[in-house]
């Protein structure tokens, strides 16, 4: 499908602002793999690409052309409407991997979708709760509600939103870092003693399901190892490549629109 694929990164080897420069195909596409368009997705590094000329612009043209190739900056997946599917496959795995004995029924259980949340951009939690509201309104769940590690509602407070007995949640992030492996699972109610003892051994830092707090609880990985992922990821492209047709027509795609990628 492509010539070639590459990773790159804003904060470690290989860096992306390198990585485009060593490519010399005529076209290249730009995932950024973050959750929300947030300050590094939509500011500091479209800034470092020349996408944007101010951080604070309004919006920036998400296609950039020269005499050798044309390079597009995609969307963050997170936004993608597809991600409904990535998290109801996460939920959906993890209670069917781990049933305690069988499996409860979607409608005996409440959904929570976790994030980091932030009071320094209000995008942060934006994409958590348009899935909480596109899941919720599916009525595949009994319930669907966001908690977060920084705003309201908290993680850690998150049984109190639960009416069901059982609950599963899902970090919406995309690796499974600090947060997802250590900072949720003592959110939830493990100590923190024993999620580093367990991540020492090897081991998985959360026991599906667990009872916490009178709610039985699984939780899932980040979405980031989901499969779905992939598609998610070719999406992002197929849509910046009609942005690359406008651009030849002299309409390059801007931030308030709605092959080589990196």
């Amino acid at each position: 499908m492509f010539a070639e694929v590459h990773e790159a990164f804003w904060k470690q080897e290989p860096k992306v602002e390198a990585v485009i420069e060593a490519i010399v195909a005529p076209r290249i596409f730009i995932v950024p793999i973050f959750i929300s368009e947030g300050y590094f997705s939509e500011r500091m590094i479209p800034q470092a690409l020349g996408f944007r000329t101010e951080p604070a612009e309004e919006c920036f043209a998400r296609v950039k052309a020269d005499a050798a190739r044309r390079v597009a900056y995609c969307r963050p997946v997170g936004t993608h409407p597809s991600m409904t599917r990535v998290l109801l496959a996460r939920a959906q795995k993890v209670v069917a991997d781990f049933p305690a004995p069988e499996c409860p029924a979607p409608k005996d259980l409440t959904m929570i979708i976790a994030g980091h949340g932030t009071g320094e951009d209000e995008n942060s939690r934006k994409a958590i709760d348009t899935q909480v509201e596109i899941i919720r309104k599916m009525g595949f769940y009994a319930a669907v509600h966001s908690a977060f590690m920084e705003e309201e509602p908290r993680i850690q407070d998150c049984h109190k939103l639960v009416q069901t007995r059982n609950m599963v949640v899902v970090p919406f992030f995309i690796s499974d870092g600090l947060h997802v492996t250590e900072d949720i699972p003592v959110l939830l109610g493990d100590s923190e003693s024993l999620v580093r003892q367990r991540l020492r051994a090897g081991q998985p830092t959360w026991r599906n399901p667990t009872e916490k707090k009178g709610k039985v609880i699984w939780y899932a990985p980040g979405v980031g190892s989901e499969p779905l992922l992939a598609e998610v990821i070719l999406e992002r492209v197929q849509e910046a490549s009609a942005w690359m047709t406008l651009s030849n027509l002299g309409r390059a795609e801007s931030s308030d629109s709605a092959e080589k990628p990196i």
